[in-house]
């Protein structure tokens, strides 16, 4: 089927295809092509009191914005400059057809050593709204991301004449090299190190040490109407987001439209987006300012950072503030609709409210009945140290994770490039269970007396082109219930149903949401609970699926899909680039 697959299309189809464009879209509405240079570098950055060598895209941090419109092309020259690999992800770019172009280490490329040089391209098809770029290779990610934002070719859904339209991302700030916290986890076998601050656009803000003057202040005109576009590029955090005083109407997530509805702050899971439009529409004191604010939201046992991220909303005309202006206003502001760290009811509540936006124009197309049912457990795991080791975790052991007790290990060569070429491999396999071996009380179980081995390996799901799929997402109480935020690669999805305890298949696909459920990219697997998703299998090639809390992928919280080639060849993986990295 691969083979017939790499097929060459005649001059005379081209022509065809060219005359028949021209004819359907006026020459103003044809695709564009975007080119970007990302340089991977190191530049010297001081936040905190601490200076250090910080990895940057063009010497940003954070990196900088990407915006095409629906439809375009894109071609992003990414050369690495420093000794250590690099691979950079689109996150919730859909990559139909051109997984090359994917950049998770292993998964879809070799990564791009020091030196070299690799052009990521792909298209934007029917997609809009706000994403992000990544790194993708070890802890990377936590400086070198960025805001990817695609315009729409048709007007907004929802009615608003917008002054501005600004990204914003949430972040996280180690004074220690994040690979070097990286490195020590995985040898120590313990958890990872607290990050120190959280940031708002690379700014902590004036509630950290010596952070009075990296604060993010946005300037906003009385009376005006604002786009926001909220990003969660932190690592380790799930997050609550507000501004003081004001009301946020939520209108897109994950790049897509939503049914709009109002709140008073948001929760967003890392690799997450929430778009919300904002009114200057309050009556500031003699500051001229609000302050907006970034906590985390906490769901597990485990240690964490506590402190909180604090930036602010000018209503012009506003004056430069002083430093220490600054650190007064901090300490007088408060912004009290900022839910609290463990306010699980509001992140539930927040969640239940997201719709698709089930429009004529924009229709949800999730589907109705299916082909197959995946269900897997999404776990903690305690693993017993090896002899002559001494670890750091719980008990003298290590901590991993793992789905179906399968903890997901990269082999050191593409598993894309690999499945392509047809290659026989014993360093992965095809056969990841669909559900769990041992059917138990998956949130009942006590936390750390269990047996939590697991077992290491690469095993793939592989399901055949087109097929309608629903994927189970059972949530253990291994070591701690904790909220889950699983990233798809290759696809967006349905979340139909959600709830807390054991799935019940004979009872809960009953209550799914089959009318306007959210779409998304990246779902929230609710502490001590689970939640199913659908999608149609209509990419093929192989996706990486895993947590987005950076600490779980290393443990191994993560498997790779598999969709094979259609019978068609425009259902078909296109060729590799000629400059793909090799291992």
């Amino acid at each position: 089927m691969m083979e017939g697959c790499r097929h060459q299309y005649s001059r005379l189809l081209m022509v065809v295809l060219i005359l028949f464009l021209a004819l359907v879209f006026p020459s103003s509405s044809l695709p564009a092509t975007h080119r970007f240079q990302f340089n991977v570098q190191w530049k010297k950055v001081t936040r905190l009191c601490h200076t250090k060598q910080l990895l940057t895209v063009n010497g940003k941090y954070p990196g900088p914005t990407i915006a095409v419109h629906e439809g375009d092309n894109v071609e992003i020259k990414v050369t690495n400059l420093i000794a250590t690999n690099t691979t950079i992800h689109w996150h919730g770019i859909r990559q139909m057809r051109t997984g090359w172009a994917d950049g998770p280490a292993y998964i879809t490329q070799c990564p791009i050593i020091g030196g070299k040089s690799y052009t990521y391209k792909f298209s934007v098809v029917d997609q809009r709204g706000t994403l992000l770029w990544h790194a993708h290779y070890s802890w990377q990610r936590v400086s070198v991301h960025g805001a990817f934002v695609i315009y729409p070719r048709m007007p907004y859904p929802f009615k608003a004449s917008i002054q501005d339209e600004v990204p914003i991302i949430l972040g996280e700030w180690w004074n220690k090299d994040a690979d070097e916290v990286e490195r020590e986890m995985m040898m120590t076998g313990d958890g990872p190190e607290n990050s120190q601050a959280y940031t708002i656009n690379g700014m902590p803000g004036p509630l950290y040490p010596c952070s009075d003057k990296d604060t993010f202040i946005q300037n906003v005109v009385p009376g005006k109407t604002y786009l926001l576009r909220i990003i969660n590029a932190a690592l380790t955090a799930e997050l609550f987001f507000a501004i003081a005083n004001h009301t946020l109407t939520v209108v897109e997530i994950d790049g897509l439209y939503t049914k709009p509805f109002t709140t008073t702050a948001i929760m967003i899971a890392p690799g997450q987006t929430t778009t919300f439009l904002l009114t200057a529409d309050q009556v500031p004191d003699s500051s001229a300012v609000f302050a907006m604010a970034a906590t985390t939201y906490v769901t597990s046992i485990f240690p964490f950072d506590n402190s909180t991220t604090m930036a602010f909303l000018g209503y012009k005309p506003f004056k430069t503030l002083k430093p220490e202006t600054l650190n007064r206003l901090s300490r007088l502001s408060s912004v009290q609709n900022l839910p609290h760290i463990r306010d699980s009811a509001f992140a539930t509540e927040f969640s239940c409210k997201l719709r698709s936006l089930a429009s004529a124009q924009y229709p949800c197309n999730v589907p109705k009945t299916i082909d197959k049912r995946v269900m897997t457990t999404v776990s903690l795991n305690l693993q017993d140290c090896p002899a002559n080791r001494t670890c750091k975790g719980y008990h003298g052991k290590r901590f991993f994770a793992s789905m179906n007790n399968q903890s997901f290990t990269r082999p050191l060569q593409s598993i894309l490039e690999s499945h392509y070429k047809n290659l026989t491999t014993r360093v992965f396999s095809s056969d990841f269970p669909e559900k769990p071996k041992i059917s138990f009380d998956f949130t009942g179980v006590d936390p750390v007396t269990s047996n939590m081995n697991t077992q290491f390996g690469t095993k793939l799901l592989v399901v055949p082109y087109g097929i309608s799929l629903e994927i189970v997402l059972q949530g253990t109480s291994f070591l701690s219930v904790e909220n889950h935020p699983i990233h798809f690669h290759g696809h967006n999805f349905f979340i139909v149903g959600r709830g807390i305890g054991n799935f019940d298949v004979n009872k809960d696909p009953k209550k799914y949401n089959l009318v306007d459920p959210p779409e998304r990219n990246t779902v929230g697997v609710p502490a001590g609970g689970w939640a199913a998703i659908r999608f149609k299998a209509d990419n093929p090639g192989v996706w990486f699926i895993h947590c987005h809390l950076e600490e779980h992928t290393s443990w191994g919280l993560a498997m790779a899909l598999v969709v094979q080639n259609g019978a068609n060849p425009s259902q078909c993986l296109l060729p590799p680039p000629a400059d793909l990295p090799s291992c």
